[in-house]
């Protein structure tokens, strides 16, 4: 019978202990364990996308805007009928706060949220020309719009290397002790640090993927987590990683 603490692959060589005493300041790990733990992602999840349905850059703000303290399945299923009769601001504004409403009444805080989509279409049409803009100065600007909204849309939107820390990225940045911090701007900056070049356009989708589900909040899955080996969580249950094969295609 095979070792089930084989390698993982002959590209991971175990750092040594005087490798290992020279953590990455901020961190619980060494340059070569952060390497790993992303070149393992991005074997399990080659292409990772966000879960949030959309047709242009438009629309993926307004959905983002609405996944506040909702599910994206919950956000998608209010969206997919809205996005089919307003994909633009100037459609949305002419839908009307009251008549999106009714669209998004399933999701959390939705007549808030009504209120700031009719705000940020009037906003983009009046100041940037129907444009979403393609900078985070400029998208923290308008209604509803914060940094973590900002970093998702200049990502998915506009290929932009950046790290919009949700709950399950603030909690996996704490608990493994890869970028801890006590707000989620410390939990970026260190992220932003410490994560290797070729690996930050993606990680960010990586780490909430993982959060949600493999480490979750209430009992991580470590039995099916490709990096038990290498974590350094106080809560973990297991030292023997999960096979690293690539996952099929998410599934929305």
């Amino acid at each position: 019978m095979e070792n089930p603490k084989r390698k993982i692959d002959e590209d991971y060589v175990k750092p040594t202990k005087s490798a290992k005493a020279r953590n990455v300041p901020g961190t619980r790990y060494t340059a070569a364990e952060i390497h790993e733990i992303f070149r393992r992602f991005s074997i399990q999840r080659p292409e990772p996308r966000g879960e949030l349905e959309h047709i242009n850059p438009f629309t993926l703000l307004v959905a983002v805007v609405l996944s506040a303290q909702a599910t994206d399945a919950g956000v998608n299923k209010a969206t997919r009928a809205l996005f089919k009769v307003a994909d633009t601001p100037e459609k949305m504004l002419a839908l009307g706060e009251a008549k999106v409403g009714d669209y998004i009444r399933t999701i959390g805080l939705w007549r808030n949220k009504a209120k700031n989509v009719i705000a940020l279409s009037e906003a983009l049409i009046n100041q940037y020309g129907s444009v979403v803009p393609d900078d985070r100065d400029e998208l923290i600007k308008l209604p509803g719009v914060g940094r973590k909204t900002a970093n998702v849309v200049l990502n998915m939107a506009f290929g932009q290397s950046t790290m919009a820390v949700d709950t399950h990225i603030f909690r996996i940045g704490n608990r493994l002790g890869l970028a801890p911090g006590k707000t989620p701007e410390e939990v970026e900056a260190r992220l932003m640090k410490v994560i290797p070049s070729e690996y930050l356009y993606h990680a960010h989708h990586w780490l909430i993927l993982h959060g949600r589900y493999i480490c979750k909040a209430r009992k991580p899955e470590c039995s099916s987590c490709v990096i038990a080996d290498i974590c350094k969580a106080a809560e973990k249950t297991s030292e023997i990683p999960a096979p690293l094969v690539p996952l099929p295609p998410q599934i929305i």
